[in-house]
C-alpha cells in the first residue's frame, strides 16, 4: 500500500538542483534519490540550470542563492520567465537565512527556504512537504 507521500507525487518526482559546489549537490543528490526515491539533476550554475529547464520541468527546484555570475535570485527570475516554468516551485537553499533575508527570498517567488547546512537525513522529507503543499494548492484553485 502507498502512504500519501508516495501517492501525491509518485514514487519518482524529478528535482533539478542548483549549485555551485560539487559537494553540496553529490550530498542532496545521494539523499534525495537514495533515501527519498527523487530523481536527480544536477546543474552547477544559474545558466546551466535555464538551459535545462527549456528541455525539460521538473517537479521543484532546489537553487543555491549565492553563486557567482547569476545568484539564485537572478537564476529564479530568469526561471519565471521561461513559458513552461511559471509556476514552478522553486525553494532556495542559503546559510543566509536571517527572517529579512528569509522574507525578501519568499517576496522573490521562492516557495520555501532549506538552511545549509541541511540535514541529508530529512531533505527528502522537507522537498516531499514542499511538493505536497503544491499539490494541495493546486487541488483548491
Amino acid at each position: 500500500m502507498m502512504n500519501a507521500a508516495q501517492q501525491s507525487v509518485g514514487p519518482k518526482g524529478h528535482i533539478l538542483c542548483v549549485d555551485d559546489e560539487h559537494d553540496i549537490l553529490s550530498i542532496a543528490q545521494t539523499s534525495l534519490e537514495a533515501i527519498g526515491g527523487f530523481e536527480v539533476t544536477v546543474c552547477n550554475s544559474g545558466p546551466e540550470a535555464l538551459d535545462v529547464l527549456r528541455n525539460f520541468q521538473p517537479d521543484l527546484v532546489l537553487l543555491d542563492v549565492m553563486m557567482p555570475n547569476m545568484g539564485g535570485p537572478a537564476t529564479l527570475k530568469a526561471i519565471k520567465e521561461l513559458p513552461n516554468c511559471t509556476d514552478l516551485p522553486i525553494v532556495f537553499m542559503t546559510a543566509r537565512v536571517q527572517p529579512s533575508e528569509v522574507e525578501a527570498y519568499l517576496a522573490m517567488g521562492a516557495k520555501q527556504v532549506i538552511s545549509k547546512p541541511f540535514d541529508p537525513m530529512t531533505l527528502s522529507d522537507q522537498v516531499q512537504g514542499i511538493l505536497d503543499l503544491q499539490l494541495q494548492h493546486k487541488k483548491t484553485e
